[in-house]
């Protein structure tokens, strides 16, 4: 392994272990299963920055793993919900997940169900940090939105990376938005 990859190794697992720790030590948390689910979000979330990191055949895994991070992630807005959502706002939300998934879809071969999925999944949770912040706009609901919309920019541009048009600056697009993201979403405990 040389020294660069070896840098990667480390920074890339420990900076999301780092972010977690913000979740896992906030003070004040929106509820306590926030916390829990945010930091259960994150800890899967470093699951799949290993996964994606190691050579071979780990991308299914890591997709798994962040897949289960936004289903954390979901679960913990929806604890800190303030009134009625409106399936309606997310039709924009599963427009692009589905616009998204048929632009990649020919690149896809046997991956199709399992993006389409997490697709899907990623859009629902970023809907859910939506609603919770129309349900009750406050700093903590804002950053969550924001994070949320960013996890998707992150893996969208990933996604399009590595399916359909590789393109050289794409690890400054992918990693700066993807740690912008998971930290608002830390800070959004």
């Amino acid at each position: 392994m040389q020294g660069r990859q070896r840098l990667v190794y480390v920074s890339k697992p420990l900076a999301t272990f780092l972010i977690l720790l913000i979740a896992l030590l906030a003070r004040e948390p929106v509820t306590p299963l926030y916390r829990v689910a945010f930091v259960a979000g994150l800890a899967f979330s470093l699951a799949g920055d290993v996964f994606l990191m190691l050579p071979g055949r780990f991308f299914l895994p890591g997709l798994a793993a962040f897949l289960v991070a936004h289903l954390w992630y979901g679960a913990g807005l929806v604890s800190a919900l303030a009134g009625p959502v409106s399936p309606w706002r997310y039709a924009p939300f599963f427009a692009y997940a589905v616009g998204l998934y048929l632009y990649l879809r020919p690149h896809l071969s046997g991956q199709r169900a399992p993006v389409l999925a997490y697709a899907l999944v990623i859009t629902a949770m970023a809907w859910l940090a939506l609603e919770r912040h129309v349900g009750a706009p406050t700093t903590s609901s804002l950053l969550a939105l924001a994070g949320a919309l960013l996890f998707v920019a992150s893996d969208s541009a990933l996604a399009i990376n590595r399916f359909a048009i590789p393109f050289r600056r794409s690890p400054i697009a992918v990693l700066g938005t993807y740690y912008a993201a998971q930290l608002l979403l830390a800070l959004s405990v």
